[in-house]
């Protein structure tokens, strides 16, 4: 199946691991012209070694200057953008509401908030300037539903999926696609710290955290599967949607 992603730019951050790796090698698979952008230098360089034809570049998502810089560079070199996954994302800790750090809560609304909020922003400037462009965002099915314990996560990932309805309202005019996937638990090394805050959950018996109906956690490139549905030319007439990819977990 031809997803008309040949020759493309695409750019995805949190692309040096997990969810976003796939991402990329994903996209390299179908001829795109991708740039992996990531805070983590040392992920990034075994991402170069290992993958063919990928791109790699640090970004701190945080930083509006760099994401600013970062992106009009992306632009300049290739001429556009035609596809950004706005990826990069952390978990923070486990705690009840009234016990949590706000440092929990400044990183993780930072990273998972704010940096797709600066992402999209410089993004945009160009996808407006063309015309033309595709934006898909990682959410989570933790915004679709609650989740005791991670605040800070749960409010960042409903953010995450209202800044993407707003701005596919916004950009639809344009032909601007804009939408947002909801992984549930995946395979990653994020995931794997996860688990180990779990040994000490005050909410290990909540629904949320067992497994999926399914089974119990995706891989990364079923996740990037539904990216590529969301960037190619099968989604058309798919803009301000969230695609859950959860194994059943919110059909419960």
């Amino acid at each position: 199946m031809d997803l008309g992603l040949q020759d493309k730019v695409v750019a995805v951050t949190g692309g040096a691991s997990g969810i976003g790796r796939a991402a990329v090698e994903a996209f390299l698979r179908e001829g795109a012209r991708v740039v992996a952008l990531d805070r983590d230098a040392a992920a990034l360089a075994r991402l170069a070694d290992e993958v063919e034809g990928v791109q790699a570049r640090e970004l701190d998502v945080t930083s509006a200057a760099d994401v600013d810089a970062t992106i009009d560079a992306i632009v300049d070199e290739h001429g556009r953008l035609d596809v950004a996954v706005n990826n990069a994302g952390i978990t923070g800790g486990l705690a009840w509401l009234h016990e949590a750090e706000e440092a929990y809560w400044d990183a993780v609304i930072d990273v998972n908030l704010k940096g797709v909020w600066l992402c999209m922003r410089a993004e945009l400037r160009h996808m407006h300037a063309q015309r033309a462009g595709v934006i898909v965002n990682t959410a989570s099915a933790a915004g679709l539903r609650g989740g005791p314990g991670v605040a800070h996560y749960v409010a960042s990932k409903h953010g995450v999926i209202g800044l993407t309805r707003t701005a596919a309202l916004e950009y639809a005019p344009l032909g601007i696609r804009i939408n947002a996937i909801a992984p549930g638990t995946v395979d990653t090394p994020m995931s794997d710290g996860f688990d180990v805050e779990r040994r000490e959950d005050p909410f290990a018996d909540a629904a949320v955290r067992q497994p999926h109906p399914l089974r119990p956690m995706a891989t990364p490139a079923e996740i990037a599967h539904g990216i590529l549905y969301l960037a190619g030319d099968q989604s058309t007439f798919v803009t301000g949607s969230v695609l859950s990819v959860d194994g059943g977990f919110t059909a419960q």
